[in-house]
């Protein structure tokens, strides 16, 4: 096991990574502004869920397929790539009537879920992250390198999950507040689209950086 130093500087580090808002940030924050809080929180686990799945493919090993194989890791980056595109055409040319759409989507939490465990799970960088960054916390004077992987997977994923909901809780009080307004109402499923699409781009086009 890793010592109390290496602990404090694995949070440390974690966090500073985690409060600089990346692709998932972007992703849980207009999911909580859309749809509200529940639903945020219900993208949360989704994405967090995702990265305990990577975080135990980086103990397996498997991390490693995907950053030796270039054709591996582009079948996987451009399919989650197509899936946020996916995601932004869906809202651009759903209903004008937020009302109903908030309220259908709220009754739906693990549709919530599945979408944000799904846009994480096939964001190859997120592998790749967990990869390059937990073996650098790891003391292998101590022994169990696999264990002291795991540990720290489950840690950053936790952490993840803290400063993601802070996100989510943050956006569903200005969404709520925004949405009050039947012309933001309306301009919101324009945004949220672009956003998407936007997410989409980035991931097609940048390589292996935070998640």
């Amino acid at each position: 096991m890793p010592s109390l130093p290496t602990f404090a500087l694995f949070i440390l580090a974690a966090l500073t990574l985690l409060l600089i808002p990346g692709p998932a940030v972007l992703y849980i924050v207009t999911r909580s502004a859309q749809h509200g809080r529940r639903a945020g929180f219900a993208s949360v686990l989704g994405v967090e869920a995702a990265s305990l799945v990577h975080a135990l493919a980086a103990v397996l090993g498997l991390s490693a397929i995907l950053l030796a194989s270039a054709t591996a890791f582009e079948v996987v980056k451009y399919a989650g790539a197509a899936y946020l595109v996916y995601l932004g055409i869906r809202t651009l040319l759903s209903r004008d009537d937020p009302a109903v759409e908030t309220a259908s989507s709220e009754r739906k939490l693990s549709a919530h879920f599945a979408k944000g465990l799904l846009v994480n799970l096939l964001n190859p960088k997120t592998a790749l992250f967990f990869y390059a960054f937990l073996p650098q916390f790891v003391d292998p004077s101590k022994g169990g390198i696999q264990g002291q992987v795991f540990l720290l997977g489950v840690l950053f994923v936790l952490l993840a999950t803290c400063t993601d909901g802070m996100y989510s809780l943050l956006a569903s009080g200005v969404g709520k507040w925004l949405f009050s307004s039947t012309r933001v109402r309306r301009a919101r499923r324009f945004v949220s689209a672009g956003i998407y699409v936007a997410l989409g781009v980035v991931t097609a086009v940048t390589g292996a950086d935070r998640k």
